[in-house]
């Protein structure tokens, strides 16, 4: 499984959502869930994003489905950042 980092802004309707409904995240998390990926970590941010989600995902099309799927919906926008662990970014170097 590969890792990707999602950093999210919410919309002023996510954010209204969260507000009401801050268990709304959790639930995202077990659709993610859905697509055979796995929030790994996730982080509630100050600064240019919202919400910083380490998820593992099978491959690269599952978290392209996933970015767009949660993306449609109007409730956030994500940044996907595809990430290697740095003891195997040291290994291709060498």
């Amino acid at each position: 499984m590969a890792t990707y980092i999602l950093l999210s802004r919410l919309t002023d309707t996510g954010a209204a959502t969260i507000k009401d409904h801050p268990d709304r995240i959790k639930e995202v998390n077990q659709e993610i869930e859905t697509y055979g990926a796995r929030v790994l970590h996730q982080y509630a941010t100050l600064g240019a994003y919202d919400v910083v989600s380490v998820v593992e995902a099978p491959d690269l099309a599952s978290i392209v489905r996933i970015s767009l799927e949660l993306g449609s919906r109007g409730s956030v926008r994500i940044q996907t950042l595809s990430a290697l662990p740095i003891d195997d970014f040291i290994a291709d170097l060498k």
